[in-house]
């Protein structure tokens, strides 16, 4: 009986890290269509409902701003092909329950090299039809 419930709790921690690697390897995926502006490649693991939002940071509290998949998606394309963007992910954190996964990302973002603002990412997943999307990403900017 000790060895099923060792095997069970072995199979479970598996199954759960596998999980958290689809999860992490979906946000890496949209990260890398935004570093190269590629929304093609954004929209591949983005539900067709995905909800944005932003939080600016200033001393006296954050500004929350929403933005369209559609608005988005166009800030990403018009970026002139010389600048070059990037976001240092920092960590990941992960939970999952179910067909709901949250990522919380601490990051840096460049311009041209220089840092920009940074901030933290957090990305919420649906699992559909067996593949995890991004329904929901809201993140912080400060200087």
């Amino acid at each position: 009986m000790k060895r099923f419930l060792l095997l069970l709790a072995f199979f479970i921690g598996i199954t759960g890290h596998a999980q958290k690697e689809e999860v992490q390897k979906t946000v890496e995926t949209f990260l890398e269509g935004f570093q190269a502006k590629d929304t093609i490649k954004m929209k591949t693991v983005c539900s067709d409902k995905l909800l944005l939002q932003s939080i600016k940071e200033y001393e006296t509290g954050g500004v929350l701003a929403d933005k369209t998949k559609k608005e988005f998606y166009k800030s990403i394309g018009i970026l002139p092909k010389k600048m070059n963007i990037s976001q240092k992910i920092l960590s990941y954190s992960i939970q999952i329950d179910g067909s709901m996964a949250h990522v919380w990302a601490p990051y840096e973002f460049y311009m041209n090299g220089r840092l920009n603002y940074k901030g933290v990412n957090a990305f919420t997943l649906l699992k559909e039809n067996g593949l995890w999307k991004i329904i929901y990403l809201v993140d912080t900017k400060r200087k």
